[in-house]
């Protein structure tokens, strides 16, 4: 069966090491604001967790991109924070603003969160897990579904924080007072999101995407390698601990920031299925430096697909380029934004399918 469904999906088939030409393509962010359908049924929902936590809502979401593009991969509508919101920390979102919390900024915060054992958690995160099986039985056969959650220091850095923030000076001075007290942290969100990821792929997704979105900024580490220490060692963990539950279990590791080395440390390390690249690194360069079975995803600027025209015909094509013959997954090296025009990104797909 898992087989049969892996020769259906072009995204599980280069998960799996085949190289496809041209590559299957997806858009982190591709349900969202750019589109008007998303902001019609953002609206009718009303708060942002609403949208989030209401299964048909998620579900009409997730589906709009794939029904206005064909994307070859669909990723569950939700969002790294309501893990920390199933902790019992306050999670709300501010319009015009982003994410709020109440900052976790010591020992006394910490004790309040919900244990990893605690059955609350997932019985707060069942909505979630009733998307990702609508989804599945809503999308072509064709079309593979992404579920996701945030790697432990990114999801972190925003509960110690209570908000994002360029520099993440609140996590990295907690780490410097309390170092114990961010292990704990870590430790905590490794174990619920180890099981949020193994419960996302029984209720029906195909793979699924840590998002490190702050690999790029890190406290200082004792052993030089805060890469390690805060990033890829928690992620590994997770990957090692979903595995030992769903053995042949699709993982796609986005470490924003890491630059080039740390790009090529993702695969090696983590034990990932695939790396994604943002659009810092020259995708050339990094397929030059790993291996040519290492599966990459990415990463065509953001800015690049609002400006269009030959700019983006340029850049899909060098992706293509720097990929010919190697396993990899059409995306953009962070989410699109919401003044991308609906036009580029059909454009894109036209450059990029026009050899199918």
């Amino acid at each position: 069966m898992a087989e049969a469904k892996t020769a259906n999906r072009p995204v599980l088939r280069v998960l799996s090491g085949e190289a496809i030409s041209p590559p299957p393509a997806w858009m982190m962010r591709q349900a969202g604001r750019y589109l008007p359908e998303y902001r019609a049924t953002r609206a009718e929902a009303g708060s942002f967790l609403d949208l989030c936590y209401n299964p048909a809502f998620a579900t009409e979401v997730t589906l709009q991109p794939i029904r206005r593009f064909g994307f070859e991969a669909s990723i569950l509508f939700s969002d790294i924070l309501v893990i920390p919101h199933a902790l019992g920390q306050d999670v709300r979102f501010v319009e015009g603003e982003g994410p709020r919390l109440d900052a976790l900024e010591g020992r006394a915060q910490f004790d309040r969160l919900r244990e990893a054992g605690d059955p609350a958690i997932f019985s707060h995160l069942a909505p979630v897990f009733e998307a990702v099986e609508r989804i599945r039985g809503a999308l072509p056969d064709e079309t593979t579904l992404l579920g996701f959650c945030g790697a432990p220091w990114t999801v972190a850095s925003y509960m110690i924080g209570g908000r994002g923030t360029v520099d993440l000076a609140p996590a990295r001075a907690l780490a410097a007072a309390d170092p114990a007290l961010l292990d704990a942290l870590l430790d905590r969100l490794v174990a619920v999101q180890t099981e949020y990821l193994v419960r996302q792929l029984r209720a029906g997704a195909d793979a699924v995407q840590i998002f490190e979105s702050h690999a790029g900024v890190l406290p200082e580490s004792s052993d030089g390698d805060a890469l390690k220490r805060f990033s890829l060692g928690p992620i590994t963990r997770m990957v090692q601990g979903v595995r030992a539950q769903v053995p042949d279990a699709k993982i796609i590791v986005f470490a924003k920031g890491s630059g080039l080395e740390g790009h090529a440390r993702v695969v090696p390390e983590t034990g990932a299925s695939a790396v994604g690249v943002d659009w810092g690194v020259d995708l050339a360069a990094l397929r030059a430096r790993v291996p040519a079975s290492t599966v990459t995803q990415g990463n065509l600027h953001p800015e690049t697909l609002i400006e269009g025209g030959r700019a983006l015909d340029a850049a899909v094509d060098a992706i293509l380029a720097a990929t010919e013959g190697l396993p990899h997954i059409f995306n953009l090296g962070h989410g699109i934004t919401p003044q991308t025009p609906i036009a580029h990104v059909e454009q894109m797909l036209a450059r990029l399918r026009g050899g199918r």
